[in-house]
């Protein structure tokens, strides 16, 4: 049970749960495996099952794992219709376990980190993709000024933030250049739409993975890990949602070159059609969007790179995560239309 301290753990869980904490309550805890970010764990306290995320220990960047955020955000989605966990208490001082934590309730459902759903018929993959879409639609209707949110980031402007945000990480990195994201932080900025005011409650990180299903049902019933949801354009999501119909099987957990027909999941198209008749007016999806998708994603598994060289990421894959960067970039220039050659990693200074 390491990474938390038993003893300290049970005293806050006694404290904000005292009708679990009889004589013969028993304190059980294990990590969740898979994330890169913030440290998660199953809690279980008696009879009371939750889930407990707290900030990795050690130096961060300012506003970086913000689970303050995740907490608030899910408290002001309680009772919108969107699907998600019910989030129980934040504790802020970090004394307790040695950083910030908040815990949640926790949920039984399915989640998946393979995009092609294996063991599953054909009906259930088409249901479940068309759920995603739909519970992002209804992420996105959400007004974020109704729900307590409407300063939860700045409003208008979102995608040349976003550029500037990821092309600045990408620049200070350390590590090898890659040609390909080089290139792509020439096309993106000269191949931005302009800023059409749309705002909605952006996730930042809208996959198969963060979506837990019902256990023997075919739908959405929680949205998990919003470390990354601020005031955004709904299709910064949707362009991160479509990624897998972009990227290879072994490029995390993609669809491209599968049957998709066969095994039942819908096509790109069908999928952003279906999420346009359950959202609110949206613009259509561009190729910008989809290359800036994978640009940014290209990017955090630069990061991710960064942080195993120094042994600081929070999961063992990281290591081999990291090379995934080039990859998503390549796959980011086909997403925009342009040639892909010569996008072999070069050593140079990283550019400022």
């Amino acid at each position: 049970m390491s990474g938390l301290d038993a003893t300290a753990l049970r005293d806050w869980l006694s404290c904000h749960f005292p009708e679990d904490a009889g004589p013969d309550a028993k304190l059980a805890f294990e990590p969740i495996s898979g994330g890169q970010s913030n440290p998660t764990y199953f809690v279980t306290w008696g009879a009371r099952r939750l889930v407990l995320r707290r900030k990795p220990t050690g130096p961060i960047l300012p506003g970086a794992h913000a689970i303050e955020r995740e907490f608030r955000v899910l408290r002001a989605l309680e009772g919108t219709g969107m699907p998600v966990p019910r989030a129980l208490v934040l504790e802020e001082d970090a004394k307790v376990l040695g950083t910030l934590f908040y815990v949640m309730e926790r949920l039984q459902g399915r989640v998946f980190s393979d995009c092609a759903l294996p063991g599953l018929i054909p009906e259930e993959r088409r249901a479940m993709y068309l759920s995603m879409a739909e519970t992002l639609a209804r992420l996105h209707a959400v007004r974020p000024d109704e729900v307590g949110l409407d300063d939860y980031g700045r409003p208008g402007g979102y995608f040349e933030r976003q550029l500037r945000r990821w092309s600045k990480q990408y620049a200070d990195s350390p590590g090898l250049r890659i040609a390909a994201l080089d290139r792509l932080m020439d096309w993106l900025p000269a191949n931005m739409p302009a800023d059409d005011g749309a705002v909605s409650i952006a996730h930042g990180d809208f996959r198969l993975g963060n979506m837990m299903f019902h256990p023997i049902e075919p739908r959405v019933i929680a949205v998990l890990d919003w470390e990354l949801s601020t005031l955004g354009h709904p299709l910064a999501d949707l362009g991160f949602c479509v990624m897998p119909w972009q990227t290879a099987t072994d490029e995390y957990g993609g669809i491209l070159g599968l049957d998709r027909a066969a095994l039942g999941i819908p096509t790109r198209e069908e999928f952003v059609a279906h999420y346009h008749a359950h959202a609110r007016p949206t613009p259509e999806l561009t190729r910008f969007h989809r290359a800036f998708a994978l640009f940014r994603f290209a990017v955090i598994f630069v990061g991710i790179a960064d942080r195993a060289r120094t042994g600081s990421a929070a999961s063992d894959e990281a290591a081999e995560l990291g090379p995934l960067a080039e990859r998503f970039a390549i796959r980011a220039l086909q997403a925009a239309g342009i040639d892909e050659a010569d996008t072999k990693t070069e050593t140079r200074k990283a550019v400022s």
